[in-house]
């Protein structure tokens, strides 16, 4: 098919080659599991279990909470041991709610689940319902609720949906194998994805690095016709959702916007294997594929991991590293967040563990500026990150928002040729992460005054209605008073 070209990306070492070889293995359990009910983008899911209470596997441990949230189920059968605080998938360290399950070592599953013979007689709704009971998020990263999107079909005239098979971050290649191990299951996924959206045309993209995933794919849907399988050119960060519609359709999504404002869905290959399970057989989103790789990783490899699996339990699976580790990140190398330690568990948007010696990172001391737009020819979005940065850096996030801010993809390719090795990306992210407290405060500060407004009206009502008791009751001692005088005078 006839592809577009796209501004910006960059070129870095893939390094896909450590693990692209190794075939999945199933992990074996850890001896706890600590399952986060924040694994989402949305509300946090509300603890639906105790301490100490038996489960079994893929029963419901969180419910879902609002209209963006996910519930959590178990990863396996065992014993809860505790709901509290444990550190975060986040380089901040932060703590958040987490379930910790103790594993029995007999997966015995769950009887409340419901497999469907034949997926394409269900509603569309139907399909959307079970993929929000099986927990399923965008598996690529943004772990935006799946069954969210394919409600879309209820707002937006959809023509097309987009599946993202790029995985254009170097080192990971869990996508990879996944559709090289499960062609099938993969297809069959999104076929019923297209069928909740009601969809007339698919497009499955992968770029052209994994020529064996590209064959399997083409060759498991040979068989439908509205199903077209592509490679695309390697070239990060062509994984973005809004440039690899670009590339595939010629069609540009407008700032602000949603590819389902031009009639485009796009869902990650791991989302559609994830549906794949839901719907054939009742299981929800309790494991996934991670790449454990780098430098500093004695035996790369491809692992399915049961959510909740401390980071330390694969990184000592591939072997451990060695001593020349220089950093640890989850996700790949361009847009994965350091590991504040392996105590982490791993989530639902866990695509990756990467150990990095120092010459794989090649970090450098920033230096000034030199004006060179290197950065400026590299976005992807359009955007001119110099002067984005300065901007950030003089503490004018207003300034910043007016120029881009919030069209940035966070991509980092900005970062990755700079010759002054500025770290660009990392002011646009803290850039975000002000606003994003400014806002909360002034949200904060709204609902303090309406809170304060709702007290006065209240203790101004509680005045009223006192007055006027204590006006009625005079108009009965008033009254009564009366009477007395007139019984008195009658006697």
């Amino acid at each position: 098919m006839k592809l577009f070209r796209i501004r910006g990306g960059v070129h870095p070492e893939d390094r896909k080659h450590l693990a692209a070889d190794q075939p999945i293995i199933d992990l074996p359990l850890p001896p706890l599991l600590h399952i986060p009910v924040q694994q989402h983008i949305g509300a946090a899911a509300q603890p639906a279990v105790q301490r100490g209470q038996h489960v079994h596997m893929g029963e419901l441990l969180a419910t879902s909470q609002g209209a963006i949230s996910a519930p959590v189920h178990a990863p396996t059968s065992g014993r809860i041991m505790g709901i509290g605080n444990y550190p975060a998938h986040h380089p901040s360290g932060l703590s958040v709610r987490t379930i910790t399950l103790q594993p029995d070592g007999e997966d015995r599953w769950s009887d409340k689940l419901t497999p469907c013979d034949d997926p394409f007689a269900l509603e569309p709704a139907e399909v959307a319902a079970r993929v929000a009971a099986a927990g399923i998020v965008g598996m690529g990263g943004a772990t935006f609720p799946s069954a969210v999107k394919l409600n879309l079909r209820e707002r937006y005239k959809l023509h097309t949906l987009v599946i993202n098979g790029a995985e254009c971050e170097p080192y990971l290649t869990c996508d990879d194998r996944l559709m090289r191990e499960q062609a099938m299951e993969v297809i069959d996924g999104i076929r019923i994805m297209a069928h909740a959206l009601g969809v007339e045309r698919i497009i499955v993209a992968i770029e052209n690095n994994k020529p064996d995933a590209l064959r399997a794919m083409q060759h498991a849907a040979t068989a439908f016709d509205m199903l077209t399988v592509t490679g695309i050119p390697t070239r990060y960060p062509m994984g973005s959702e809004k440039h690899m519609v670009q590339a595939l359709t010629g069609l540009e999504t407008p700032a602000r916007a949603l590819t389902a404002d031009i009639g485009i869905v796009v869902h990650n290959v791991a989302t559609a294997y994830a549906v794949h399970q839901a719907l054939r057989f009742g299981w929800p989103l309790v494991a996934r594929v991670v790449t454990v790789s780098g430098g500093a990783v004695a035996r790369p490899a491809n692992l399915r991991v049961r959510i909740g699996t401390p980071v330390s339990h694969l990184i000592d699976y591939c072997g451990g590293t060695d001593e020349a580790t220089a950093r640890l990140i989850s996700g790949g190398p361009m847009m994965g967040q350091p590991l504040p330690s392996t105590r982490v568990p791993v989530v639902k948007g866990s695509n990756g563990v990467l150990a990095l010696t120092a010459a794989e990172i090649a970090s450098r001391e920033p230096s000034p500026c030199i004006r060179c737009a290197s950065c400026v020819s590299a976005c992807p979005c359009g955007l001119v990150p110099l002067e984005m940065a300065a901007r950030a850096r003089a503490g004018d996030l207003d300034g910043t928002v007016k120029i881009g801010l919030m069209d940035c993809v966070a991509c980092g390719s900005c970062s990755y040729v700079c010759p002054s090795s500025i770290p660009l990306v990392q002011y646009f992210n803290y850039a975000k992460g002000e606003l994003a407290a400014r806002q909360r405060s002034k949200h904060k500060q709204m609902e303090t005054k309406r809170l304060a407004t709702q007290r006065s009206a209240r203790i101004e009502e509680q005045k009223r209605k006192k007055r006027e008791a204590m006006a009625q009751r005079k108009r009965k001692d008033a009254t009564a008073a009366r009477e007395a005088v007139a019984e008195e005078s009658g006697a």
